[in-house]
This record gives C-alpha cells, sequence and structure tokens, in this order.
C-alpha cells in the first residue's frame, strides 16, 4: 500500500497529489511514469512522475478528472493509501548540452514536461517554455516552470493570463527571433500535431510524448500501438517519446477515440451511482 501524502486541486478537475514511494523516488528520471491501481479490483492507469523527493521518498503526480479511475483518485484525501504503484516506466528522456531548448505544454501536459525542463537546465542549456491553456484558471505549474525556464512564455485560448493566442504562436515568436536547436512538445494529441508542424516548418528536431494513449504501462495490451516514421511502436515500452516529425497523429487521434463511448457511459453510471449513494 501507498500513502498519499499531500494532496490539493490546482483547478476544478486537475489535482496535484504527493505519495509515499521511496524506492521510485530513488531512481526515476525525466520521462518516466507509473502504473497506479487505486484498489485490489482497479484497472491500472499509467502517469507521468512529475517530481520526485529522494530524502522523503515522494513521487509527485498531477491528475485529471476526466474517467472512473482518475474521479476515484481525485476524490481520496492526505493519508489513504493506493493499492499498487509500479515504476519507474518507459524510456528516460534523452538529456544532453545541445544549446537552445525550446519546451511547449498544453494543459495538463505541462505536468511531464516540467521535469524535462528542469533536468534540460541543470544539463546547462539555455531553456524557453511556452505553456498555455483555454485560461488562467487552468494554467499550472507556473511558478516552477519560471524557475527552470530562462524565459516563460504564457499563452491562453481567451487572453486572460500571458498572451491571448495558441501555442504554436508562442512557439514561432521565439523560433523567429532565436536559433532553436531542439524542441519538446507535450499535451493533447492535436496541440502535438501543430506544434511538431510548426517545427518541421523550420527543420528543429523535436520530440513528443504520447503518453496519453498507454493502458497498462507493459506492451501486453497493444492499446498503445503508434505508427513512427511508418513503424509501429508501442508507447510505453518504445517510448513514451518520439520523433514527432515521424509520428501518425491522425492515427492516433483515432485510436483515441475507440473506447471513447464505452468510457463515457461507465462514467456516467459511476457519476449516477455516486450520487445515489450520497442520499442514502
Amino acid at each position: 500500500m501507498f500513502k498519499i501524502v499531500e494532496k490539493e486541486f490546482l483547478s476544478e478537475n486537475v489535482a496535484r497529489i504527493v505519495i509515499e514511494a521511496p524506492y521510485i523516488a530513488k531512481s526515476r528520471k525525466a520521462g518516466h511514469f507509473i502504473i497506479l491501481r487505486i484498489d485490489e479490483n482497479g484497472e491500472r492507469i499509467p502517469l507521468t512522475i512529475s517530481d520526485a523527493d529522494k530524502e522523503k521518498g515522494t513521487i509527485t503526480l498531477y491528475v485529471q478528472r476526466v474517467g472512473v479511475s482518475s474521479h476515484k483518485l481525485c476524490a481520496l484525501n492526505v493519508g489513504d493509501k493506493v493499492a499498487g504503484v509500479v515504476g519507474p516506466l518507459g524510456t528516460a528522456t534523452h538529456i544532453a548540452n545541445v544549446g537552445t531548448i525550446l519546451c511547449a505544454g498544453g494543459g495538463v501536459g505541462v505536468a511531464p514536461l516540467f521535469p524535462i525542463v528542469q533536468a534540460m537546465k541543470l544539463a546547462g542549456n539555455r531553456v524557453i517554455t511556452v505553456i498555455a491553456a483555454r485560461s488562467k484558471d487552468l494554467i499550472i505549474l507556473e511558478d516552477e516552470m519560471r524557475k527552470y525556464s530562462d524565459e516563460l512564455i504564457i499563452m491562453t485560448d481567451d487572453g486572460s493570463k500571458g498572451k491571448k493566442g495558441l501555442i504554436t504562436e508562442g512557439m514561432e515568436e521565439v523560433i523567429l527571433r532565436e536559433k532553436i536547436d531542439e524542441a519538446m512538445v507535450i499535451g493533447p494529441t492535436v496541440m502535438m500535431k501543430y506544434a511538431a508542424l510548426t517545427t518541421k516548418k523550420y527543420d528543429i528536431p523535436t520530440q513528443a510524448s504520447l503518453n496519453t494513449i498507454m493502458v497498462d504501462g507493459t506492451g501486453m495490451c497493444g492499446a498503445c500501438r503508434v505508427t513512427v516514421g511508418g513503424k509501429t511502436e508501442f508507447v510505453c515500452v518504445d517510448g513514451p517519446e518520439f520523433d514527432a516529425h515521424q509520428v501518425n497523429f491522425d492515427e492516433m487521434i483515432n485510436r483515441l477515440k475507440a473506447y471513447k463511448s464505452k468510457e463515457c457511459k461507465c462514467y456516467r453510471e459511476y457519476l449516477d451511482e455516486a450520487e445515489t449513494a450520497s442520499k442514502e
């Protein structure tokens, strides 16, 4: 069992959860994720490790309520325990001093981007970070990103914080004014698709984290199959990061819709059951 030692909601549906997992905290690297089970009958859900404290033996996760399991996890409180946490899993981000790095994160994708920004800065790079969300209430990790970025640009769809516009506009503003050696993009699949198209115009090597399509985290279920450079890859074992210019994002977007109707049905049933139970 793994105890929750900190929990706070950063917005209506996004929670920061800190869990005791000393062995994982000691060995995790940027880009790693864990598989979590809430209880003995719970499904296995992959979550990127956003931060870790080796001395305290804790890992930090950012969870967005989008379905049954994420809702159940966000309903737990400090002192509660989850049945299982396995990791670190996946291939760690390649960290090297390459010069100037452009890191772009959208929505909750800012959370898995943070350890990469941190590691790239500590490796001696100039790091320019662009984070984006629909509105100011959905911007997360602003202070943490600012600490490890030489420059932080915030974009919001409605202009309520930072600059009004899409994340690609913020990226292109930077690209047009200075040389970018590498880029990293993490966020909603559509966002990553257009971020990759933006950097491709300028021949900037770009990595994208495809963690949103993962399911069991071991490569056994096959649900995380993606096409990269015409070849089938498994995100949870071969990734989660790939050459963004080689990823077939349209195929990935379609695959993400495969179980949407069933997921929505299960989520509605769960909410109905929870509402009924609260009235009893």
